[in-house]
């Protein structure tokens, strides 16, 4: 905790700085991004060779894979919304697809006529302790790791995977590609802090220290309480949890909603970061200065 100062001189009361960024959680944005040309085999020892590409209807985006790769063995669907016969997620098997957690890692299951269900990830069924495995999406697009089928085994996604026979020989550099991304994200959710004052304290205002390069995005969510264990409801401008506080650069600051955060003595944060579209640069948030009044 430090006093006002002259360089802050719009602050009023007393101002907490917080170290931000120790441990950003990045994600990926896939904004149904499709398979490459080039690279949208994978490979079964029974099955050969699976084309994610020709169908031409395989994308990827955040939360799910949708559309159908094609093998010998007829379709492999991978989301019941999406199937070569159409949205079939209210029919006898309900509901499934394969999800992905925003990160590039793969779960659920998939699906094929002729040998069954296909899993992505040995969290489908509980036993990663007897077979870890799983499918994930790299920053790059690549795919990586292998699905499972009880009938036909172990399906590869990429040459380089463990216990394959590597990339080098002709004719087996095979791998699945989406792709590029339009953006990668952080976030980052602060510890709980204690202003001390017992009655509480009213928020006032949010700045942040840091860079924010063109075409980057800084944006904030607060929250604030009465005890220490919250609840922790976290909110932007208009006071839900759909919105943002957005401070337009560096050491600009933004007010925080006076009848959301009153008389409250305990406060937590989130910090929501976004590349450019290209990938090749990054804002960075320094510090973190919330400003609070008694």
């Amino acid at each position: 905790m430090i006093k006002k100062i002259k360089k802050l001189k719009f602050i009023l009361g007393t101002v907490f700085v917080i170290l931000a960024l120790s441990s950003a959680i990045f994600s990926l944005v896939f904004a149904a991004t499709t398979i490459s040309s080039a690279y949208r085999w994978a490979w079964n020892d029974a099955m050969g060779w699976i084309d994610f590409y020709s169908s031409g209807n395989v994308s990827v985006t955040t939360n799910e894979l949708t559309g159908y790769a094609s093998s010998q063995v007829g379709d492999i669907s991978l989301n019941c919304s999406s199937t070569p016969n159409g949205d079939i997620c209210s029919g006898p098997a309900g509901s499934w697809k394969v999800s992905n957690d925003g990160m590039g890692a793969l779960s659920g299951w998939a699906w094929n006529d002729n040998i069954g269900w296909i899993s992505f990830s040995c969290l489908n069924t509980g036993n990663c302790s007897i077979y870890n495995y799983e499918v994930t999406v790299d920053g790059d697009g690549y795919f990586n790791g292998y699905a499972w089928n009880d009938v036909v085994g172990w399906i590869s996604f990429n040459c380089a995977n463990p216990g394959t026979n590597g990339c080098s020989s002709p004719g087996i550099d095979y791998k699945v590609k989406t792709t590029p991304f339009i953006s990668k994200k952080a976030n980052l959710t602060s510890s709980t802090f204690d202003t001390g004052v017992a009655q509480g304290v009213s928020f006032n205002s949010l700045i942040y220290q840091g860079t924010k390069p063109a075409g980057t995005d800084v944006k904030f969510q607060f929250a604030s309480s009465d005890t220490a264990s919250g609840p922790w409801i976290f909110k932007g401008l208009d006071g839900s949890d759909a919105t943002y506080y957005v401070p337009t650069g560096p050491n600009v600051p933004v007010l925080l909603i006076y009848s959301q955060n009153n008389n409250k003595r305990y406060f937590r944060y989130k910090i929501f970061l976004d590349s450019d579209q290209s990938q090749t640069v990054s804002p960075i948030v320094d510090q973190v200065i919330i400003n609070w009044s008694l």
